[in-house]
């Protein structure tokens, strides 16, 4: 019989699709204010991986990615997630969304999105919300998957994740110390 124990704790991080730059300053305070301090966001670029959310949000979307300071035990995900939906609906009009935020972590062994979707590839957390293995790290780097949204799979996104990771990797070793 194994031994129950909890995980090392994890970083969040958001990815926030957006058009307009107040939108995206107000989503910020409200995130800041639900997980903590922003301790990095990275420069804003043009989305254009996707048409994906074009229908509903337009066209000429720019994207951040934003990384949280406090460590959180994993299970938090769902929770967080339910909150970044209920900020998104508060920014909408007319049922269309005018941002988008995807939470997720980062983990030593792999990088998780929490989405309302499910799939074979995606486990149930709780309350509606699934966890997407994105990127597993292997061989001493992230790597995608089969499954991996083509963004999250780019070596620039990558990059970004490995530099992250090695920062929780020095918390956490600060933290057994």
């Amino acid at each position: 019989m194994g031994t129950v124990k909890e995980p090392q704790s994890v970083v969040l991080f958001a990815s926030i699709i957006f058009q307009a730059d107040d939108d995206l300053r107000k989503t910020l305070d409200d995130l800041t204010s639900l997980v903590g301090a922003i301790t990095e966001q990275t420069p804003v670029e043009q989305f254009i991986q996707t048409t994906y959310y074009a229908k509903e949000m337009g066209i000429n979307l720019l994207r951040t990615f934003v990384l949280f300071g406090p460590l959180v035990k994993r299970g938090t995900l769902s929770g967080i997630k339910l909150k970044t939906n209920a900020i998104e609906k508060s920014f909408a009009c007319d049922g269309k969304r005018a941002v988008n935020i995807d939470p997720g972590y980062i983990a030593l062994e792999h990088v998780i999105l929490a989405t309302t979707k499910g799939y074979a590839h995606r486990v149930y957390l709780d309350n509606g919300i699934h966890a997407d293995l994105t990127l597993m790290y292997r061989n001493g780097a992230y790597r995608p998957l089969e499954w991996t949204y083509p963004d999250y799979a780019e070596a620039q996104t990558i990059s970004l994740f490995h530099r992250w990771r090695e920062q929780l990797k020095k918390v956490l070793k600060c933290q057994k110390a």
